[in-house]
């Protein structure tokens, strides 16, 4: 490897971390994101380093661009999508929880909110509101004009602003809310799970026709926790009451669950959190095909 090479290399390890973040946040699978980094990689050692004058903004420009292309040849297969559609889960880091800003962005419901903008909306977004590049540098990212991209930005803004989840919980609460939950689904017991949970409460469940799954939102206090409480008293997905195991971790900026039985993770729960301490949302992906990044262990720290 030459000198120049090796330079190549250490500036790319160095903004590795900021590429898998925009890159997971625009696309919302890990596996995606981390082809697209992959791709990034390609194309950075190939460039014209006379081209290069900022490499943040450089690298963040082929990813948002490699990120575009893949979103738009995978939104149709989202919209013909069995079930409702999540987000691949990924474990993080703790940090990234007790980052506030950084846990809401990388969260379950956010990356459901992104989901409802076009391409260029989400990717105007998350470069401008979560990693505060300039209306010029994504202007140069996205390859629209400056004013395009400003429309865009307040578009999705008002989009968000409009369907983000208005759940307040700290980081605090949000994990003694899972602790609480964690223990009675585990103990089966109904009554206490009615009492975390708010009485319209929405559980999404992801199966992707890959396994048995509520194809629609599943809404009520007493469904949802009867819902869980069986998991502790029947064979759910082909594993055995006695052979589930489930341990509380960090998914996706804050506190989850990880279901897992002989030599497989069976699903992830992660929770909406309210300022009364109770849960108003619960996410639960089951799809084995957007479980690898979580049994592989990786955790990801998707910080800014």
């Amino acid at each position: 490897m030459t000198r120049q090479q090796l330079l190549d290399q250490q500036v790319f390890d160095q903004h590795r971390g900021l590429l898998f973040s925009v890159a997971y946040r625009l696309l919302g699978t890990a596996a995606d994101a981390e082809d697209v980094v992959q791709d990034a990689w390609i194309k950075w050692s190939a460039a014209p380093r006379s081209q290069v004058d900022d490499p943040r903004a450089y690298l963040a420009r082929i990813v948002s661009n490699l990120a575009l292309e893949r979103l738009r040849s995978t939104r149709h297969r989202r919209e013909v999508y069995v079930g409702p559609w999540l987000p691949e889960p990924v474990l993080t880091c703790r940090d990234t929880a007790e980052a506030v800003t950084d846990a809401e962005s990388v969260s379950m419901a956010m990356l459901v909110v992104l989901e409802t903008l076009s391409p260029l909306e989400r990717a105007v977004f998350v470069l401008r509101e979560v990693f505060d590049f300039s209306h010029a540098e994504i202007a140069a990212a996205v390859e629209r004009s400056e004013t395009a991209v400003r429309q865009a930005a307040h578009r999705a803004r008002e989009h968000v602003r409009a369907r983000r989840p208005r759940f307040t919980a700290d980081g605090a609460r949000q994990r003694a809310a899972t602790e609480r939950f964690f223990a009675a689904a585990t103990g089966g017991d109904v009554n206490a799970l009615m009492e975390l949970l708010s009485p319209d409460v929405t559980l999404w469940t992801d199966g992707g026709g890959k396994v048995r799954q509520a194809l629609r939102p599943v809404v009520g206090a007493s469904t949802v926790a009867a819902w869980f409480a069986a998991m502790g008293t029947v064979t759910y997905q082909g594993v055995e009451p006695a052979d589930m195991r489930a341990e509380l971790v960090e998914i996706n900026g804050g506190p989850g669950l990880l279901f897992s039985g002989p030599g497989r993770v069976v699903a992830t729960v992660t929770f909406d959190v309210g300022a009364d301490g109770r849960i108003a949302a619960i996410h639960n992906v089951a799809n084995p095909d957007k479980l690898h990044a979580v049994a592989a262990g990786i955790r990801h720290d998707l910080r800014r």
